[in-house]
C-alpha cells in the first residue's frame, strides 16, 4: 500500500475509534484527549520515558479572542497535568497580514490568563530548513512548480468521489521546476504567478493530497525575516516540520485539521525517512472548536469591525477577544472556569453566552469589592434628619470573603436614589419605596416614605422621607423586618461618573451562520452610556479594587478611559441572566 493510502486508512480508523471512545466517557470525564495522553506515555507507549511536548501555534495577524483560550487552556494545561512544557510558536508565515503589534498582545493574553511558556520560537526561524526540505522533495520527483492560476488549479481539484485532474506541468523536468523554484524567491516574480506543489495523488480520496500547494509567492517584507524570502511555505507545509523540529510530542488542534492529520504524517514521513533523525514523530489529537452565541470567532470580521469603525479597537468590550474580556472585566479565572464548564469534545456545538456570563458571576461573586452606585438619580431627602449632620456608616467590602474587611460610606440629610425604585402609585407587589411604606437603606437607617416633589411636566425630581434614628444596626429598632433594603450616595459625598452598559454585540445566536451580511446583525443596544451617575468615592479612589459589585445592579470595573475629574465604569455582567427572558 501506498505511504499516503496508509496513512489516510489510518488517520480515518484512529478517528473513528476517538470519537467512540469520546461518547463512552464518563459525564464527569470531559477531555478525552487526557486519556490518549496518558496511553501515549504509558509503559509501552508511543512517548514512554519522554517529556510532554506542547505547542500553541498562533497566526500573528490578530488578536486573541476567547475561542483561542479554550486551545491555550488545553495545550499549556496538558504540558502542566503531566509535568512537560508548552512552547509559544508564532505561525509567521504570511507577512501580509502579520504585526508584532499581535506578537507582544497574544503575550501579554497569555500571561494575563496565568500560563507560560517553555520557550519562544516562530516558524520563520525553520524557513532554511523548510527551503532545504521543499528542494530535496523536488529533487526526488516529489514537487513541482505549477503556473497555473490558483482558479484553475481549484477546478482541477476534482471532488469527493471524483479524481482530480493532472496539472499539465506535474511532469515538467526537475532541473526546470528547481530554476523555477529559485526565480520565485527572486522578487522578480508577481505575486500568484507561480506556486510549489507536492507530487501526491490526484485519485486519492482525501483531497489534502490532490497535490497540495506548499509554497507560494508573497512580495512582501517580513516582520522578522525582512527581504531574504519571497516564497512563502504554505501552513500544512511548515506546521507539521515545525512540530517535528522542537521535539513536540502532541499537536493538539482543533476538529477542521482532522482530514489535515494525514497530510501532516505525510510530510513528517518524508522529512524523516530523508534524514538520519530520531523517530520523535508527534501525534496530531483534534477537539472542538468554541463557538459561542451572539457573537463571532473569524478573525477576518473581527477586524473589519475594528478598520470600519463598527467597535471602539480591538480590545472593545463588546468583543470577544481577550483584551476586550479583561477591559469588560472578566477575570482570567472567569474565563478558564468557563472553558472547564465546557469541556472538549469531538463534536462541534454551539455555547450559550449565558453560560460565559454565569461563570463570570460565580468568580466575581468571590472576588469583587461591594460598593454603591446610582445611575438614574432622583433626590432622596430626609427632612427629620439633621441638618449638617454626616455620619460614616460602615459597608462590608465582600460578605462572600470576611477577610477582605470594610470600608465608610458618608450619610447626609440628602441622597441619590434609584429614580426606578420610586413609585407614587405603586401596584400591591412593590415592595420599593412608595408613599407610607418602610424600606431599609443598605448599611444605614430605616425610612419611611411621605411624598415626592414634581416639575411642571409631572416628573418626580425629589421624593422625601423620615428615618428611624434608633434603627441604625445595633440599635433596638434595626431588627425590625421591612420588605426592601435600596441602596444610595451621598448627594454631597459622591462623585459623578460615567457607566457603560454592554449587552450582546449581535441580534441573532449564531450570526455565523446566518447568510445576511454580518454588518446587517449588529446590536444596535450593545453599548448604553449613562452619564449622570453617582458612585461612592471609594469606588473612585481605591485602585486595589479592580472588581467591583455596584449593589443590586451587576458587576463593574474602571474602564481604561477613567481620569480622576471623569470616571468611567464598565458593565461586567448583571447580577442576573436577563437575556433568556428577553427571548422568551
Amino acid at each position: 500500500m501506498p505511504i499516503y493510502d496508509r496513512f489516510f486508512q489510518e488517520g480515518l480508523t484512529a478517528m473513528a475509534d476517538e470519537i467512540k471512545t469520546t461518547a463512552a466517557e464518563a459525564p464527569e470525564s470531559r477531555n478525552f484527549i487526557h486519556t490518549f495522553i496518558e496511553e501515549d506515555i504509558a509503559q509501552g507507549g508511543q512517548f514512554e520515558g519522554m517529556t510532554v511536548h506542547t505547542r500553541f501555534p498562533p497566526e500573528p495577524n490578530g488578536y486573541l479572542h476567547i475561542g483561542h483560550a479554550k486551545a491555550i487552556c488545553e495545550d499549556f494545561g496538558i504540558a502542566e497535568k503531566y509535568g512537560g512544557v508548552c512552547n509559544l510558536r508564532f505561525d509567521d508565515t504570511n507577512p501580509q497580514k502579520e504585526d508584532t503589534e499581535y506578537v507582544d498582545s497574544i503575550m501579554e493574553d497569555i500571561k494575563w490568563l496565568g500560563f507560560k511558556w517553555g520557550n519562544v520560537f516562530y516558524a520563520s526561524d525553520y524557513f532554511q530548513q523548510l527551503w532545504d526540505f521543499a528542494v530535496r522533495l523536488i529533487k526526488e520527483g516529489k514537487a513541482y512548480v505549477d503556473e497555473q492560476t490558483s482558479e484553475q488549479i481549484a477546478a482541477q481539484k476534482g471532488t469527493p468521489t471524483q479524481p482530480g485532474v493532472a496539472s499539465p506541468y506535474r511532469d515538467r523536468p526537475v532541473e526546470e521546476s528547481l530554476a523555477l523554484f529559485e526565480k520565485m524567491n527572486s522578487g522578480e516574480l508577481p505575486e500568484g504567478s507561480m506556486v510549489l506543489r507536492a507530487k501526491i495523488d490526484m485519485a486519492n480520496p482525501n483531497m489534502h493530497f490532490r497535490d497540495p500547494i506548499i509554497y507560494r509567492i508573497i512580495n512582501r517584507r517580513h516582520h522578522r525575516t525582512g527581504d531574504k524570502w519571497k516564497a512563502y511555505p504554505m501552513y500544512d507545509f511548515a506546521h507539521g516540520q515545525s512540530d517535528y523540529f522542537e521535539g513536540v510530542t502532541h499537536s493538539i488542534c482543533t476538529l477542521e485539521f482532522v482530514p489535515h492529520r494525514p497530510l501532516y504524517d505525510y510530510f513528517i514521513d518524508e522529512l524523516k525517512e530523508g534524514k538520519d533523525l530520531d523517530d520523535n514523530r508527534p501525534r496530531q489529537y483534534e477537539f472542538n472548536r468554541l463557538n459561542l452565541t451572539y457573537t463571532i470567532m473569524s478573525k477576518r470580521k473581527l477586524l473589519a469591525l475594528v478598520e470600519e469603525k463598527l467597535v471602539n479597537g480591538w480590545d472593545d468590550p463588546r468583543m470577544p477577544t481577550l483584551c476586550g474580556l479583561r477591559r469588560r472585566g472578566y477575570s482570567p479565572e472567569a474565563i478558564r472556569k468557563f472553558i472547564q464548564m465546557i469541556g472538549y469534545t469531538k463534536f462541534d456545538a454551539l455555547n450559550d453566552y449565558a453560560m460565559l456570563e454565569a461563570a463570570a458571576r460565580e468568580d466575581l461573586n468571590a472576588r469583587a469589592i461591594r460598593v454603591s452606585a446610582v445611575l438614574n438619580p432622583v433626590k432622596l431627602v430626609i427632612t427629620n434628619y439633621p441638618d449638617g449632620k454626616e455620619e460614616e456608616m460602615t459597608a462590608i467590602n465582600n460578605p462572600e470573603n470576611p477577610s477582605d474587611g470594610s470600608h465608610t460610606i458618608m450619610f447626609t440629610k440628602e441622597l441619590w436614589m434609584e429614580r426606578d425604585d420610586f413609585m407614587e402609585d405603586a401596584p400591591k407587589k412593590f415592595f420599593r419605596m412608595t408613599p407610607g411604606r418602610e424600606v431599609r437603606l443598605k448599611n444605614a437607617y430605616i425610612v419611611k416614605c411621605t411624598g415626592c416633589k414634581k416639575d411642571d411636566n409631572g416628573n418626580v425630581v425629589e421624593i422625601y422621607c423620615e428615618y428611624d434614628p434608633d434603627s441604625k444596626s445595633g440599635m433596638p429598632g434595626a431588627d425590625r423586618k421591612v420588605k426592601s433594603t435600596l441602596h444610595w450616595v451621598s448627594t454631597k459625598y459622591s462623585v459623578k461618573s460615567e457607566v457603560r452598559l454592554y449587552d450582546r454585540l449581535f441580534t441573532v445566536e449564531n450570526p455565523s451562520a446566518d447568510e445576511r451580511d454580518f454588518r446587517d446583525l449588529l446590536n444596535p443596544d450593545s453599548l448604553k452610556v449613562l452619564d449622570n451617575c453617582y458612585v461612592e468615592p471609594f469606588a473612585v479612589d481605591n485602585e486595589s479594587a479592580r472588581y467591583l459589585q455596584f449593589q443590586r445592579i451587576g458587576y463593574f470595573v474602571k474602564d481604561k478611559d477613567s481620569t480622576a475629574e471623569h470616571p468611567v465604569f464598565n458593565r461586567t455582567v448583571g447580577l442576573k441572566d436577563n437575556w433568556n427572558k428577553q427571548k422568551a
